[in-house]
């Protein structure tokens, strides 16, 4: 299976990805990353803090983007380029946290496309917004 190619795509394409976030997740996040910082993994470290409480890494969130490129749009084959993102309000365990992307620019002679990219947690309300720039797949040559 591979993804849209570019040719296939068009200008205000979207697609999503939504997720609950678990105690598990942030764990198995900061397992794998290696960040451990106390703010997402000791509640009494982060009753201190300004949150009151746990947060989830901004980068869990942010991967959900990253999800979106490599199964929906453009989908298989895509290569990620490039992400800038703005974290705008945090992430708590137990948010259901729905990334979205939309395509705002298309370049064919270079194979490129970019989205703008939000994250929204249950509310609506945004927690993280960006650009991002992929390489859509190309046909596979026989």
């Amino acid at each position: 299976m591979i993804g849209k190619k570019i040719d296939q795509m068009r200008l205000s394409d979207r697609a999503e990805f939504a997720k609950t976030v678990s105690e598990s997740d942030v764990y198995l996040y900061a397992g794998v990353t290696g960040d451990l910082n106390p703010a997402h993994v000791n509640e009494e470290y982060a009753k201190k803090t300004f949150f009151k409480t746990r947060i989830v890494h901004g980068m869990l969130s942010a991967g959900f983007i990253s999800t979106i490129f490599g199964t929906k749009l453009p989908g298989p084959g895509t290569i990620y380029l490039r992400q800038v993102v703005e974290f705008v309000a945090p992430v708590y365990i137990g948010d259901t946290i729905t990334a979205s992307v939309e395509v705002v620019d298309i370049n064919v002679e270079k194979n490129r496309v970019i989205f703008k990219t939000i994250c929204v947690n249950q509310e609506g309300k945004e927690v993280l917004t960006g650009e991002a720039v992929v390489s859509p797949p190309k046909a596979l040559k026989k």
